[in-house]
């Protein structure tokens, strides 16, 4: 008898997951993102030809170069930040002179650093002529000095009390051993305290993408240009946002409800433009700066959009502060004996303090509504850690950022705009 030979169909389904499915294990989204890269620069396009063709040029920079050059007075917000550099010079002088004691180097240093956050806030408030934004943007600039300078005072402290103790090498965790500083000293090779007490590593910390100083900067081997030509064009198309003009003045006697609704209307709108920020600034613009500088670095961010926790956001979202409060603030609190309930709180109630500093100071009126925002983060951060977790986490950290940003950016404009109203009302009267 002849066997049949009976054909098996081979299989055509098996047992898996959809590839959306948390539970797939996927995770190559290159294309999805590709997607919001190229709906983002399409649709700011067509804004950006839509606001041409009706507003035309409403902002050319060889005008405003050329009105800087020939009344620098009218921009009191560019010389500021021109004048940042007599406080760097007075850091250079400081610490470039071997005469000067411990604790007296620390005397004039705090003071200058007190000077490099008082001095522009009194600018502001006095020259009228200051706008919000040339206000914002200079205390920006000041700012970033300051934790620049602090970190920098730091760094060489430690370095002269390794001195002192007559340790023959330099050893921190925080250094890089293959690195490469080529200024006369040869490819590879390290500089140690006090051979980076110089005017070009100042400058290069200064203008460096980060707030923590180091004697040996992590060195990029060449500047790529193709890498700053992608940088270049992303920053130029997030800069095609659409110009809103709308009236302002029913804010005055605006309800609660008519508030609330408006809240809802710009939150998804103002998430968007916060997205289109961190994208310019912490991708786009700092790994520019970074390619340029051969700062090898470019840890900027992490994954901050899985975040399951409140903490684990603010820890990265934005590495530079993170690394910065945690190696000049946080540590040396618990190195004192602070617990760490009581040293997280403080770094909260310093990040809200800068946050009111560079929104309160520009606008001209001292409002809470930045400072209470971020003290809020510690109730929500309690809440979300002891009763969410996994994707319920991420939901509610999702959700605070795209309701409370809009309302307290809602209530900032909502007290400008009555504010300015009132005083231009005060202002108008029969001759």
């Amino acid at each position: 008898m002849k066997k049949k030979m009976e054909v098996q169909e081979p299989s055509c389904h098996r047992l898996q997951e959809s590839l959306l499915s948390s539970s797939s294990g996927y995770s190559n989204y290159r294309g999805v993102l590709n997607w919001c890269v190229v709906m983002l620069v399409l649709s700011n396009a067509r804004l950006f030809l839509e606001n041409l063709l009706k507003y035309g040029i409403l902002v050319d920079p060889i005008q405003v170069v050329a009105l800087f050059v020939k009344d620098p007075y009218n921009m009191p917000a560019v010389c500021l930040v021109i004048g940042v550099w007599s406080n760097l010079k007075n850091t250079v002088v400081l610490l470039l002179q071997g005469c000067f004691s411990e604790h007296f180097g620390l005397l004039v240093h705090s003071i200058n650093l007190s000077v490099i956050l008082c001095f522009p806030v009194a600018v502001v408030l006095m020259v009228k002529s200051v706008t919000p934004v040339g206000g914002a943007v200079a205390l920006g600039v000041y700012t970033i000095l300051f934790l620049k300078l602090y970190s920098y005072k730091d760094v060489n402290k430690w370095c002269r009390e390794m001195c002192y103790a007559k340790a023959r090498s330099l050893s921190r965790s925080i250094s890089c051993p293959s690195v490469s500083w080529s200024e006369g000293r040869g490819v590879g090779s390290q500089v140690t305290y006090p051979g980076n007490l110089t005017c070009r590593d100042l400058y290069y910390f200064v203008f460096a993408p980060t707030l923590c100083y180091e004697l040996n900067f992590p060195r990029s081997p060449k500047i790529r240009k193709s890498f700053l030509l992608r940088r270049l064009c992303e920053m130029v198309s997030s800069w095609m946002v659409p110009i809103i003009q709308s009236s302002m003045k029913p804010l005055e006697d605006m309800d609660l409800s008519r508030m609330v609704e408006l809240r809802t209307h710009s939150a998804v709108p103002n998430h968007l433009l916060w997205l289109i920020f961190f994208y310019t600034f912490f991708h786009s613009a700092m790994n520019f700066v970074a390619e340029l500088l051969q700062f090898g670095d470019r840890e900027f961010y992490r994954d901050w959009w899985n975040s399951e926790t409140v903490p684990y956001f603010w820890q990265n979202w934005n590495i530079p502060v993170h690394k910065w409060c945690l190696r000049h603030f946080y540590k040396p609190m618990l190195k004192r004996g602070v617990s760490k309930w009581a040293g997280q709180s403080a770094v909260f109630l310093a990040s809200a303090f800068f946050h009111e500093y560079l929104v309160s100071v520009p606008l001209k009126m001292l409002r809470p509504w930045a400072f209470l925002g971020m003290m809020a983060q510690l109730p929500l951060a309690w809440f979300v850690a002891c009763f969410l977790r996994g994707n319920y986490g991420n939901a509610a950290v999702w959700i605070s950022l795209i309701i409370g940003q809009p309302f307290a950016v809602l209530m900032y404009v909502h007290d400008y705009y009555v504010l300015q109203h009132r005083e231009e009302s005060a202002g108008v009267g029969p001759d």
